[in-house]
C-alpha cells in the first residue's frame, strides 16, 4: 500500500487586486523610493503569499516586492 503525502501550501493573507498600504518605505524594482503608507494595488502573489508584488502609481507603473507584516488592506478586490 502507498500513502501519496501532500505537503499543504500556505493560504495567502491577500488577493490579486486588492488595495493595500504599506507600513514602511520601499524601494521599486526600477529603484524608486515609495513612502510608507503608500497605497497600491496586489498584482502577483509568491509562495503562497511568503511575499506580495505590489503597483503602485506613483511613479507610474512601479512595482516592488514586499513581505506580508509590511502591507494592511484597504479594500478587497471586487469579484
Amino acid at each position: 500500500m502507498v500513502f501519496l503525502m501532500r505537503r499543504q501550501e500556505p493560504r495567502s493573507r491577500f488577493q490579486d487586486l486588492d488595495s493595500v498600504t504599506i507600513n514602511v518605505a520601499v524601494i521599486t524594482d526600477d529603484g524608486d523610493q515609495i513612502a510608507a503608507g503608500s497605497e497600491g494595488t496586489i498584482v502577483g502573489i509568491w509562495r503562497g503569499g511568503a511575499a506580495y508584488e505590489v503597483e503602485f502609481a506613483e511613479p507610474p507603473g512601479a512595482l516592488a516586492t514586499i513581505d506580508p507584516g509590511d502591507l494592511t488592506l484597504v479594500a478587497r478586490a471586487p469579484i
